[in-house]
């Protein structure tokens, strides 16, 4: 213990063993470090979604292939902390005898395009992506773009992307564009290759994209105390309007869907949510805006509502 009282023992962070999982985990360790002057060491956890990469993310579990290993290496133990990319985590608010102890300051939500830009791209042009959320909504501005599955780690991906110019053979495995988060592009130094970034209006965001997660056990106060020194209001507040909006709806929820959160200037929450159908045919996107998380809840149980009636569920 120091002077003043504090703990100075080491802590441990679970996380994924990619780029990406590594750069964001030593980020958090940083700041824990900064706001508490305690050391940090990473712990390497590989998931389901690392294992398997020759199968689209949702027939293999969904939200949750890249989470449950991490969270149990916390649970049994091995770690203090999980980080994970927020979007990762599943609809259910917890994980029994987790808690998500912080959210620290968010990056950028957006989705975007590497190879080239939408307007960019030939009728029938190829667009990679393993998102169904995306492909929905890209479908439903260009129905005449094919769409192919993609997975790896974000340099692999963007490495699908042809290069402008470069002619399409049947057999170089390339796409014409390809989507990812801006924020993962960012956070693997790759942000230069994006071509174009589409707003939130645009192409509603995944729950919690851009941001951390960070889940300490329930009955760890030490750790819980750690990560509440990182704890960013704003960011926290808006994904958890979000979470609220994929609680609603749901684990059991088949269709394409996205939520993002704003704050306004006198602190009143903006929810933007989307319930699309799966072929991109029908996109219902609604905003609502309260002083409560559960306005996210409001919002999709609104949507499901719409959405059953022009869906014919």
């Amino acid at each position: 213990m120091t002077a003043t009282g504090h703990n100075t023992a080491g802590l441990r962070i679970a996380t994924r063993g990619s780029e990406q999982a590594r750069v964001q985990a030593g980020h958090v360790a940083a700041l824990i470090t900064a706001a508490t002057g305690r050391p940090v060491e990473l712990v390497f956890v590989e998931t389901t979604g690392d294992k398997v990469l020759d199968r689209p993310i949702w027939e293999i579990g969904g939200r949750g292939v890249f989470t449950k290993e991490v969270q149990a290496a916390v649970l049994d133990g091995r770690a203090d902390f999980a980080v994970h990319s927020a979007k990762d985590l599943p609809a259910s608010w917890t994980t029994d005898g987790l808690v998500l102890a912080a959210v620290p300051e968010r990056g950028d939500p957006r989705d975007a395009l590497a190879g080239l830009a939408l307007d960019h791209l030939h009728h029938g042009a190829t667009v990679a992506t393993g998102s169904v959320r995306r492909r929905t909504q890209l479908a439903h501005r260009r129905p005449d773009l094919h769409f192919v599955g993609l997975r790896g780690n974000i340099p692999t991906r963007i490495a699908r992307a042809r290069p402008a110019g470069q002619p399409a053979t049947a057999d170089d495995g390339l796409a014409d564009a390809i989507v990812v988060a801006v924020a993962g592009a960012t956070w693997v130094g790759l942000g230069d290759r994006l071509v174009q970034r589409f707003g939130v209006e645009e192409m509603v965001p995944q729950v919690g994209q851009g941001a951390l997660a960070i889940e300490c056990r329930l009955d760890d106060a030490d750790s819980r105390a750690a990560a509440a020194a990182i704890e960013h209001a704003t960011s926290r507040r808006c994904v958890d309007a979000e979470r609220s909006f994929l609680a609603r709806l749901g684990g059991g929820c088949d269709l394409p869907v996205g939520a993002h959160a704003v704050l306004d200037a006198h602190g009143r929450l903006h929810v933007t949510g989307l319930i699309a159908s799966a072929d991109g045919a029908t996109v219902l996107r609604d905003v609502a805006e309260g002083d409560e998380i559960d306005v996210g809840a409001r919002l999709a149980e609104r949507l499901l509502v719409e959405g059953d009636k022009l869906l014919g569920r």
